[in-house]
C-alpha cells in the first residue's frame, strides 16, 4: 500500500527536496504541499495523507497549531512527524503534547526521513535520532504525576509493564520478543492493550507516559 505523505514548510526549497525523497520511493506518494499551517490543515482534510511532514515555524499559523488542528479533525489514521532546524526546541514538546508522534531536525540523512515516513505510518516503533532521547526525557521531567496517570498505571499487568518499560527504551517488537522469550505477535497484542489502556495515539505517547510515571528513569541505559 502507498504512503500518503503531506509536506507543510513555508520554504519551497525544503519542499522540493522532500519531494524528491519521497517520490523516489515505491511505496509512497507526496499527495500535496503546504507553506504554512492554515493551508496544512485544509490540505490534511481534503487529501487525507497518512503521514504529514510539519515544520515548526511558519507563518500565519505555525506548526504547532496545525498539528493540533489536524489531529482533532482526523477521520482516519494520521500521524504527524515534525521538522525542525533547532533540535530542543519549545516548540517540538508542545508539539508532542499536541499529538505529532515524532521527531526530526530538517538535515536528517534521507535514509533517515525515509524511515521515519514508514515507521510512524506503520506506527509500530519510536523513531529515535540522536536527539530524541534527550527530548522525551526532558519533555517528562516537567510534569507532575497526576492521579489519572496513577490510576492508569494500575491498570498494567506486570508483563505490559515489562512491555512498557522496554517501549520506553527504544526497543522494536522484535526486540521486546526477543528480550521476554515470547513471540513477536504476543508482544504486538501486549502493545496494543498498553495504548488502549492509556489512551495513547501510539508509542511516542506511551514512552512519555512511562517516563511521566517513573517507570523508566532519565539517563537510564537501553541495556538494563
Amino acid at each position: 500500500m502507498t504512503i500518503r505523505v503531506l509536506i507543510v514548510d513555508d520554504q519551497a526549497l525544503v519542499r522540493a527536496g522532500f519531494r524528491m525523497m519521497i517520490d523516489a520511493q515505491p511505496d509512497m506518494e507526496v499527495v500535496g504541499e503546504a507553506n504554512d499551517g492554515v493551508e496544512a490543515v485544509e490540505l490534511a482534510r481534503r487529501l487525507l495523507p497518512q503521514v504529514v511532514l510539519m515544520d515548526v515555524r511558519m507563518p500565519n499559523m505555525d506548526g504547532l497549531e496545525a498539528t493540533r488542528w489536524i489531529i482533532s479533525q482526523a477521520v482516519q489514521p494520521l500521524r504527524v512527524v515534525i521538522l525542525t532546524t533547532y533540535g530542543l526546541d519549545e516548540y517540538v514538546f508542545d508539539a508532542l503534547a499536541a499529538g505529532a508522534s515524532g521527531f526530526l531536525l530538517k538535515d536528517v540523512p534521507p535514509e533517515d526521513l525515509v524511515r521515519a515516513v514508514r515507521v510512524t505510518a506503520n506506527g509500530d516503533a519510536l523513531l529515535a535520532p540522536s536527539v530524541t532521547r534527550q527530548l522525551v526525557e526532558a519533555f517528562a521531567k516537567r510534569p507532575v504525576v497526576s492521579r489519572e496517570s496513577s490510576r492508569m498505571l494500575a491498570t498494567l499487568t506486570d508483563r505490559e509493564r515489562e512491555v512498557l518499560r522496554l517501549i520506553a527504551r527504544g526497543r522494536s517488537n522484535a526486540e521486546i520478543a526477543g528480550a521476554l522469550f515470547l513471540g513477536e505477535s504476543t508482544i504486538k497484542t501486549h502493545v496494543g492493550h498498553i495504548l488502549d489502556k492509556l489512551g495513547a495515539r501510539d508509542r511516542v505517547q506511551a514512552v512519555i507516559f512511562a517516563y511521566e510515571v517513573g517507570l523508566v528513569q532519565p539517563g537510564q541505559a537501553d541495556t538494563e
